[in-house]
């Protein structure tokens, strides 16, 4: 144990310590801090378009739709402001230094034909508008025209009632699922960027002491599997401390308060997903539930990320040895993403017990409600049963690949290393 110790603290000092850990660290509460504030940041360099002024030229040759537009926004004291304008000076060629853009309408007052016409149609905000008031006006002009009254078109719009109830006593309500979905779609992508980075860390680790040799001094202080188990739990370490930081950070610049609610949200964020983040609390006993599942999915991968990067003989060849597992780490967080909007899907369950994605699946289908507390269980044990296994594979390829310093295929040197590792014990 002692050596261990010595292996976990040397690995999280040195990490810690590195001008990369204060670097990624740095740039990664720095993206943190724009995505939680991205809104503020675009308002601060560009006006809002809701609020901006646009003046609009308007041929009208319905001789009816610009006045209709124009009582209509004075009413409600809009920042769209019109002026009709002659067809026959169209071709001006100062005609965009006066106005944002120009519309044209034919046709007829109950079915008009309108062209929307501005320097750039980047800009979605405006069109969207004119386009809806002027269907607006037409609608009116036909219920008008047909003899309808308000109140029949009122009584035919009337909205349902549709209200709904789960009959599972576990399942969880409609606002319970909202708060769910919420924080699985966040903890998944944690849990997904934690493992691989820190997976692909423990490979460079390894292989970068083999390629400078100071493997071959280690191995005479210590057991492989102590190394081993050591790098894990030092790598294991200094993600958390990274992440701890990064996260007290996130809190304090996304304003969530001590109560746990969450912060008002505005501008484009749909009505939908407003009303989910408003009604979201943070909620304990999934951020529970997701550390959980990351420690056991990160013993999983650092695990198999610490045997591949024995394997290798240059540092270079880490990103091609660790292919395979980032592959299983990017698949597993698809199929999440997938199983957001569907957790009951025959896919989402049969791979929420596949180990490789049994950290991120089985954590979504359990945050939203879709697996028993016996399927909770059943995961946890095979997931350790499959840490254990993967160890002892892990532990005797590992005693034999970081002395191997020639070049193969994958399943060549594992057959290798465990040949130098039967042969070690044989000695």
């Amino acid at each position: 144990m002692r050596n261990i110790g010595l292996v976990l603290w040397h690995t999280f000092y040195t990490k810690v310590v590195s001008k990369t850990f204060f670097f990624t660290s740095f740039f990664m509460i720095l993206f943190m801090s724009i995505i939680l504030n991205i809104e503020a940041i675009l308002d601060f360099f560009d006006d809002d378009p809701e609020t901006s002024v646009y003046s609009v030229a308007v041929v009208d040759e319905t001789e009816e739709v610009f006045g209709e537009l124009e009582h209509v926004f004075d009413q409600r004291d809009e920042t769209i402001h019109f002026e009709q304008y002659d067809s026959s000076r169209v071709s001006d060629e100062e005609v965009y230094d006066r106005y944002d853009a120009m519309l044209f309408i034919e046709g007829t007052v109950d079915h008009p034909v309108a062209h929307y016409e501005a320097p750039s149609i980047n800009q979605s905000y405006l069109p969207r508008v004119l386009e809806s008031e002027i269907q607006s006006i037409a609608e009116e002009k036909r219920i008008e025209q047909s003899g309808i009254s308000e109140d029949v078109i009122d009584n035919i719009a009337q909205p349902i009632t549709f209200s709904l109830e789960a009959s599972d006593d576990n399942a969880r309500s409609e606002a319970e699922l909202d708060q769910a979905r919420f924080f699985v779609y966040i903890l998944l992508f944690v849990i997904y960027f934690t493992v691989l980075f820190l997976g692909n860390m423990i490979a460079s680790e390894v292989a970068t002491e083999k390629s400078s040799r100071v493997m071959e001094l280690l191995i005479t202080s210590t057991s492989p599997a102590q190394q081993m188990f050591g790098k894990i739990l030092g790598v294991g370490l200094v993600g958390l401390t990274q992440y701890s930081i990064i996260f007290l950070v996130a809190l304090v610049t996304f304003g969530i308060g001590m109560d746990g609610s969450l912060p008002q949200v505005s501008g484009n964020v749909g009505q939908a997903e407003q009303e989910m983040i408003q009604e979201a609390s943070f909620s304990l006993e999934l951020f529970m539930l997701a550390f959980v599942y990351f420690v056991l999915g990160y013993f999983l991968y650092a695990t198999l990320a610490a045997m591949l990067g024995s394997l290798v003989t240059r540092i270079e060849d880490v990103g091609l040895a660790v292919g395979p597992m980032n592959m299983l780490v990017i698949l597993a967080l698809l199929i999440s993403m997938f199983s957001l909007g569907n957790p009951s899907a025959t896919i989402t369950t049969v791979t929420s017990y596949i180990p490789f994605f049994t950290p991120m699946i089985m954590f979504l289908r359990v945050g939203m409600g879709e697996a028993s507390s016996f399927e909770m269980i059943l995961s946890f044990v095979l997931l350790f049963i499959s840490i254990a296994i993967l160890m002892v594979i892990a532990t005797r390829v590992y005693r034999g690949g970081v002395l191997l310093y020639s070049q193969g295929r994958l399943i060549e040197m594992i057959k290798r290393a465990l040949i130098v590792t039967n042969r070690e014990k044989d000695n």
